[in-house]
């Protein structure tokens, strides 16, 4: 047998054995996209969280000015970490409304009370329909909806202080 027809095992197992490290070393993104980026959001109809909030419609997200979607609960802990950053996006003025999965009034009011309150709209999602619809998969996750009512950008997880630049360049793009 020739050498070189020796070397093809070897030379197949080093490949396999980089594959697997590559892999290791940069795993593939574990967050689930949804697939309605670019897509009209999907229709629904949410009663109000709160007593003193309007409910969330999709008709509510296409009014011409492009906002944020923002998808939390009061009982989800990098929810609590990502009002900071919410905050500082409503005070820029950024809009933003809400969908509160699985939650109650009560509780919903005490976290907006120790953590702010950047939304103008809070719809009540208590089976998680809308947020299912919306291609969410857990929460936070926040959406950047254009002015058409349109999901443009998606964020999976908590947003952060390094993602204002890029929330702000999204929403001027979705204009």
């Amino acid at each position: 047998m020739s050498r070189g027809l020796r070397l093809i095992p070897v030379v197949l197992l080093i490949w396999v054995i980089g594959g697997f490290a590559w892999r290791l070393i940069k795993p593939a993104d574990p967050a689930i996209h949804s697939q309605l980026i670019n897509r009209p959001v999907p229709a629904f109809v949410l009663p109000a969280a709160l007593p003193d909030k309007p409910g969330l419609a999709t008709a509510d997200l296409a009014t011409g000015e492009p906002r944020l979607l923002n998808v939390f609960a009061s009982w989800c802990i990098p929810c609590a970490g990502e009002t900071a950053t919410l905050n500082e996006l409503h005070r820029r003025g950024v809009r933003i409304d809400a969908i509160a999965v699985r939650d109650t009034p009560g509780a919903i009011r005490d976290f907006l009370d120790r953590h702010g309150d950047p939304y103008d709209r809070i719809g009540a999602d208590e089976r998680s329909n809308a947020q299912i619809s919306l291609g969410s998969s857990g929460v936070p996750e926040t959406f950047v909806i254009d002015g058409r009512g349109v999901m443009r950008h998606q964020y999976v997880g908590a947003l952060t202080a390094a993602n204002i630049p890029g929330v702000l360049r999204q929403m001027e793009e979705a204009r």
